[in-house]
């Protein structure tokens, strides 16, 4: 099974996050990581929340990712289909965010995960920065 295709796991997280160019990681409360571009957070790591439970325990999800997005019209491609893993939560209505759980990151195929993750990148780095990875990614 070629690599992309494969399942995603948790840390293909991190290192697709760390792929992106001119990525820096800061420590969020309780040592969790957040993945930044230009000072922007594109990839984090949620402490639990009252907003993101178990419907059946009202259990907070111990390990919620959050994913920016580009536009609501993207957000909600990603949270409309029930079968997704994505989701939001009504304290990020408004916000340009997905969250996915990492214990259902394997829904996703490394590739699937990489656009995401490049998507978010895109969402929070300069247009410059922007366009130039863009351009080097372009295939043509």
């Amino acid at each position: 099974m070629a690599a992309r295709s494969r399942r995603a796991r948790l840390e293909d997280v991190h290192e697709l996050a760390m792929g992106m160019p001119h990525v820096t990681v800061e420590s969020g409360s309780r040592g969790k990581p957040i993945y930044q571009v230009g000072g922007k957070s594109f990839v984090f790591f949620r402490n639990p929340r009252p907003d993101a439970v178990d419907p059946a325990t009202f259990e907070r999800y111990p390990d919620v990712i959050v994913f920016w997005v580009s536009s609501e019209s993207d957000k909600q491609a990603l949270v409309q289909d029930q079968a997704s893993p994505f989701f939001t939560t009504q304290h990020f209505d408004g916000h340009p965010s997905v969250l996915v759980r990492g214990s259902r990151i394997g829904e996703l195929t490394v590739q699937e995960l990489a656009e995401v993750i490049q998507d978010a990148w895109l969402a929070r780095a300069s247009a410059a920065r922007s366009a130039a990875w863009l351009q080097a990614h372009s295939g043509g």
